[in-house]
């Protein structure tokens, strides 16, 4: 199957997964064109893999500005009125409320247009959205303009806050399938959604490839943070724990975001460097050198960089919330209270002090290996694409023989 992938920017440095997820189906022998809302911004081209998938995506929004290609676009649907118009219902059923609200989904009603002219254009025969917020919108819309099916990935935390806002009920209802990155997710989604189509939400992890990180052997006090520099990654209460650890140890922090200046006020007289983004291969190589990762949030889906971390052997401290303790099991790292300095700080000195920390990194890595694995679970996906076009779909949340 010819496929289309879209989210609302893409790529970007911190969604790494959606590109590996790419990758993997193209291995597999799928043609994808992948498409972005928005233009990515330079700061998230750190590494040739972003800029090579820059280089070949679809922007709808660049599309879009150019009047004569967005008219063209909905001439040829306006040509087919029924359809034309039973899309613009859509958009304004599924609209939040509010003349703001409405006014938005009439704007992602354009871009619709132009998408599904774009996959039609292409031979596209399904188009597969990440992220399930306002370029799913745009999926379902496009999908309904095109009778190109559509389905989604659904992560959290944040599309749960708003589900109405968001219509997670209507864009689940229309979709082939839902791909749900965890049991936690599914069942939040299965919250909203009518349970007539509880059976089409599948789990669908993502994923890292195990073979692209080396075992860590460090012997120290190194500790790695990796993420967005955002409220919701908790790393104020990191900094706070860190202030009341026996000396000896040092903090990496890879990623940016609009706390990291207040961030690097708060680290002062800490042993704290802050890199910025990096690429994929300099994460993994700073891996390579980690002693334990640490990982605070306050709210998560399944966090790909605690795949990363446990694909690298390094035995992880983090919280517990959401899908987190379906990766991270007592064997793997430690789970600790969301907003607790006192037990962030005491799981990692634990941590730091435990000689048998290398056989939990191990272990770890196991689990990442068989159930984390980016190409085992593109193939699950691939089937859940094929199976739905040939209207055989797959039954069951995973595949036999990796449900846990």
């Amino acid at each position: 199957m010819k496929l289309a992938y879209l989210t609302g920017e893409y790529p970007r440095a911190s969604d790494t997964f959606i590109q590996r997820e790419v990758a993997a189906l193209r291995d597999l022998g799928h043609d994808v064109l992948t498409c972005s809302i928005r233009t990515t911004g330079a700061e998230h081209l750190v590494g040739p893999e972003q800029r090579e998938e820059h280089a070949r995506t679809f922007k709808v929004l660049d599309a879009c500005k150019r009047p004569l290609r967005l008219a063209c676009a909905h001439l040829r649907w306006m040509a087919r009125p029924g359809r034309y118009l039973k899309a613009l219902k859509l958009a304004w059923d599924t609209a939040p409320k509010g003349l703001k609200g409405r006014l938005y989904n009439l704007i992602y009603f354009a871009e619709a247009g132009v998408l599904a002219d774009e996959l039609t254009r292409q031979g596209v025969q399904h188009l597969h959205n990440h992220i399930a917020k306002a370029s799913c919108t745009v999926a379902m819309l496009a999908s309904e303009l095109s009778g190109i099916p559509y389905s989604f990935t659904i992560h959290g935390p944040d599309i749960f806050f708003e589900p109405h806002h968001w219509r997670i009920d209507a864009k689940a209802a229309r979709a082939s399938f839902v791909a749900c990155i965890s049991d936690f997710c599914r069942s939040q989604l299965m919250c909203f959604a009518d349970q007539s189509h509880w059976d089409r939400f599948h789990i669908v992890h993502c994923g890292v490839d195990p073979d692209r990180y080396t075992a860590s052997a460090h012997e120290g006090q190194e500790l790695l943070f990796v993420g967005r520099l955002a409220a919701v990654k908790g790393v104020p209460v990191l900094l706070e724990a860190l202030k009341d650890l026996p000396t000896g140890w040092h903090l990496t922090v890879i990623g940016d975001g609009p706390d990291r200046a207040a961030l690097e006020t708060q680290a002062k007289g800490l042993n704290v460097d802050f890199l910025g983004y990096r690429s994929q291969a300099e994460v993994a190589e700073a891996l390579a050198q980690t002693d334990v990762f640490v990982l605070p949030s306050f709210a998560e889906g399944v966090p790909v960089v605690l795949m990363e971390a446990m694909a690298s052997g390094v035995p992880v401290v983090t919280t517990q919330i959401a899908g987190v303790p379906e990766l991270v099991r007592p064997e793997a790292g430690r789970l600790v209270p969301p907003g607790d300095v006192d037990a962030l700080r005491a799981a990692i000195h634990g941590t730091l002090s435990d000689e048998g920390r290398r056989e939990t990194g191990a272990k770890g890595a196991e689990i990442v290996r068989t159930e984390y694995n980016i190409t085992r679970e593109a193939a699950w996906l691939s089937t859940l694409f094929e199976g739905y076009a040939k209207g055989t779909p797959p039954k069951g949340k995973r595949p036999k023989e990796t449900q846990t």
